[in-house]
């Protein structure tokens, strides 16, 4: 990936995208940092933050040989993916923590389908085409006296890289759905970084309600059946909170009640 073609990237487009306003709800400007080989791209941010790397500052790697997932699953990390990390001082209560990964989702997702390229969201942080896994989110904080102080979004995202068999990378939906933008890794990674900033800055415009409804248009997991300590249940959504809404089977004692599951409690899967 070359640095020069990066910030071409970034930059030609950016009035067309509203980027300078919605980079000045976060920081004025990125400070890219690219890598060719790194154990994780969120831990080599914290190592650059704690030096005093600004807000806005990017961590890029050609691979990964300790990419982190959700609770402390490895990420597969070969050439050809895209794997990034933003720094960010939302200013958020940490009780709204799951925000910074729900409008990362949306807006990266958003971004993808303005060119075509049907991405949905499964609940909480993977990116799917067909089913299929595209990329994951992950989501560190830093907290001080109940606010987020600073924010590390890490993005994972298949692109010409080999995938497992629940995966898929952005080259084969591409065979499908044919974007001439998305050919170069430079352009895969600035419509990732416009995606996040224009999900904070939709997430920050409109009210809870409709975020979460827009949010929820984009939810692969509407209407699965799922199993929780022997009963069934439908998903029907994600509460104020971010979990996963389900409405249990009625039964002779209960008419269907309606939980809530946060994540890590449910594993949702992949059908292959």
């Amino acid at each position: 990936m070359d640095l020069h073609q990066l910030h071409q990237s970034l930059a030609a487009p950016a009035q067309s995208l509203g980027l300078e306003r919605s980079l000045s709800l976060v920081h004025p400007q990125f400070h890219i940092h690219l890598f060719e080989n790194l154990s994780s791209t969120n831990a080599k941010l914290w190592e650059l933050l704690k030096a005093d790397a600004p807000a806005g500052s990017v961590v890029i790697a050609q691979q990964q040989s300790a990419g982190r997932g959700q609770w402390g699953r490895t990420w597969e990390s070969p050439l050809g993916g895209l794997y990034l990390s933003l720094a960010l001082v939302p200013n958020l209560s940490v009780h709204q923590a799951h925000c910074l990964t729900q409008y990362s989702a949306w807006g990266i997702a958003a971004a993808l389908r303005t060119l075509g390229i049907p991405v949905q969201i499964k609940w909480p942080n993977d990116l799917v085409v067909q089913s299929r896994k595209l990329g994951g989110i992950l989501t560190e904080t830093r907290i001080e006296a109940g606010l987020i102080t600073q924010a590390v979004i890490g993005v994972g995202l298949n692109v010409t890289n080999p995938v497992p068999t629940i995966g898929i990378n952005l080259a084969t939906v591409l065979a499908d759905f044919p974007v001439a933008a998305l050919e170069r890794l430079e352009t895969v990674a600035a419509l990732v970084l416009r995606g996040i900033v224009q999900g904070y800055q939709f997430h920050q415009k409109v009210d809870t309600v409709t975020f979460r409804k827009t949010y929820e248009s984009l939810l692969i997991n509407f209407g699965q059946t799922v199993n929780i300590d022997g009963h069934s249940g439908r998903v029907i959504g994600v509460s104020e909170q971010g979990s996963l809404r389900v409405r249990l089977a009625p039964t002779q004692h209960s008419d269907g009640d309606e939980i809530d599951m946060p994540p890590g409690a449910i594993a949702l899967g992949y059908n292959t």
